[in-house]
């Protein structure tokens, strides 16, 4: 049977290339708020017998969280196959263990909630850094789409001799893997954080590269200080005008506005922001039809 697909609260466009990639029908859903600020919700389409896949970006989780978890109890009640979840960004995954005493390592109640209501998960590179792998914590099926290889033809078809940059050591593997498939060479920051705000960072020596156009690369833009910061080095040192590349744009505070003043600023589509220009629609649904064959194939 064909799948059907619901935008939950996420971008329509892109809601739309996931539902043509997916050859899905689109789901029909009727939302609302009672006058005390309850969520009401409507499933108007026959799911019956069908695998059905939400379109949710969790990029600011506290706001969609509970009408998300409404919804899929509600698709599995009407009959519902399966029920996968397609979520460019996977959030509550930075708190992955015990920093001070008493915390919420809130990655795992998290994922036990998620793996509760849903058979299925499709995400982009989530910040998998004390985890191996999202089934560390994740008891259903997951796929992981990787934007390296996304990432990496847009360098190549906009961003000529480029110097691929990683903001520290965790970064290392990813942005080597991005250079690789871009064909271009990378360095590595030495960071030291002091705090949410009050980031130090190193640079090796560029007096080789000057003729390259710095790219700096990262999955997450939250605060962009360990960004702002290296940009100054690379003005400081002589180097064209810089390029920013992230999975993940965040921006938190005036990131967006004091970046963007001193670099290019380019995004996957992970979280809607008018930096977004490199298409994550068919890689992720090509994810989600891998699990949905899989399961039909067990």
């Amino acid at each position: 049977m064909t799948p059907i697909l619901f935008n939950l609260d996420s971008d329509p466009d892109l809601g739309s290339r996931l539902c043509r990639a997916l050859n899905a029908s689109a789901g029909e859903l009727e939302q609302r708020h009672f006058p005390d600020g309850e969520s009401y919700l409507r499933v108007h389409s026959d799911v019956a017998g069908h695998d059905c896949v939400i379109f949710c970006n969790l990029f600011q989780p506290d706001q969609r969280v509970l009408r998300l978890l409404f919804l899929a109890d509600t698709l599995r009640d009407l009959g519902a196959n399966r029920i996968g979840l397609i979520t460019p960004y996977l959030p509550y995954m930075r708190q992955d263990k015990r920093f001070q005493p008493g915390e919420c390592v809130s990655s795992r109640p998290f994922a036990r909630v998620l793996s509760n209501a849903f058979d299925l998960l499709v995400t982009v590179d989530p910040h998998l850094h004390r985890y191996h792998s999202l089934d560390e914590i994740y008891s259903l099926n997951s796929r992981v789409v990787q934007a390296a290889p996304m990432i990496a033809r847009w360098i190549g078809a906009h961003i000529e001799q480029p110097l691929l940059i990683g903001p520290d050591s965790e970064s290392e593997q990813w942005v080597r893997e991005v250079a690789e498939l871009a064909g271009a060479p990378w360095q590595i920051l030495t960071k030291q954080r002091h705090g949410d705000y009050d980031v130090e960072v190193s640079l090796p020596d560029l007096e080789r590269w000057q003729q390259h156009t710095p790219v700096l690369v990262d999955d997450i833009i939250s605060s962009g200080r360990t960004m702002l910061e290296t940009l100054a080095h690379l003005s400081a040192a002589g180097l064209p005008r810089a390029s920013i590349i992230a999975v993940h744009g965040l921006f938190a505070g005036d990131a967006w506005e004091r970046l963007s003043a001193v670099a290019d600023v380019v995004t996957c589509e992970a979280v809607p922001h008018p930096s977004n220009r490199i298409s994550l629609s068919d890689a992720m649904a090509e994810a989600m039809l891998g699990l949905l064959h899989a399961g039909r194939n067990d």
